[in-house]
């Protein structure tokens, strides 16, 4: 099947692989951190990604995945002057995590600050063996305020405080023992691996997809009691059987409908 490429900013592109998509982050002289076109480009992306892929694979060009913000670009305001850079990057990730596709980070090399926020975003993680994941910003007198947050949410309290008070990267084989990143493979069959995975999921149905990743978000973050807990999973499958007509599978034999 021929890939269909959509530019969504000079930096950020597109490409469709059937029913999962390939995002990629290219901005390689800049170590690929997210300057305010990359920014809205993302955005621009999502958008378009919306209802044609059920999985996306994020990933990066060159030897890095992301570098972050870019911080050393004057402040863009957008928005009539209403929005700052924080929380336009914020709106990026939240947008990740809203959104109905499944996300699969694709770490080809360093993450930092904001890189390690798109991996915390992202539904699923696999990395090269070669990345490192860390949070520079104690070395500038600054809290993380976005990899930080998501990283704590992530993490046991000690593991994270070692990323935010040490300002010391982590490996990627660090970084999947303490369950960052789902798997560590050679930095040869990186997007292989994670395409692969996003085949396969990308074979399910989207609506229950979309609801599982609901559900994740949901429990235990909101749910935290059993009762209410049994309850809210019967709820999720209601709407799932509401929206489509495929019988369950259990054991995923059959390829759901689009």
């Amino acid at each position: 099947m021929s890939e269909q490429v959509f530019q969504a900013s000079e930096e950020i592109r597109l490409e469709g692989r059937g029913d999962y998509a390939l995002l990629v982050i290219d901005r390689e002289a800049k170590r690929n951190a997210m300057n305010a076109s990359a920014r809205a480009g993302m955005l621009a992306a999502m958008g378009h990604a919306r209802g044609k892929y059920r999985a996306i694979v994020l990933t990066g060009r060159g030897t890095s995945f992301c570098a972050g913000v870019d911080i050393k670009e004057n402040v863009v305001l957008a928005d009539s002057g209403t929005r700052t850079r924080s929380q336009e990057w914020a709106a990026v990730n939240v947008a990740i995590r809203e959104h109905p596709a499944i996300f699969i980070a694709a770490v080809n090399g360093t993450a930092l600050g904001g890189g390690l926020t798109l991996i915390n975003v992202c539904d699923l993680a696999i990395a090269a063996d070669t990345a490192e994941l860390g949070m520079p910003e104690i070395t500038f007198a600054t809290y993380p305020s976005l990899a930080g947050v998501s990283t704590q949410l992530s993490l046991v309290r000690k593991r994270a405080a070692w990323m935010v008070l040490s300002g010391e990267r982590v490996g990627a084989q660090t970084a999947m023992e303490w369950g960052l990143i789902n798997e560590c493979v050679p930095a040869a069959q990186l997007l292989e691996r994670a395409e692969a995975i996003a085949r396969r999921i990308a074979g399910f149905d989207p609506y229950a997809l979309a609801a599982c990743k609901k559900a994740l978000d949901t429990v235990p973050a909101v749910v935290t009691d059993w009762t209410q807990a049994f309850a809210f999973g019967d709820s999720m499958n209601a709407v799932i059987r509401s929206r489509t007509a495929v019988p369950a599978d259990p054991l995923g034999q059959s390829r759901a409908r689009r």
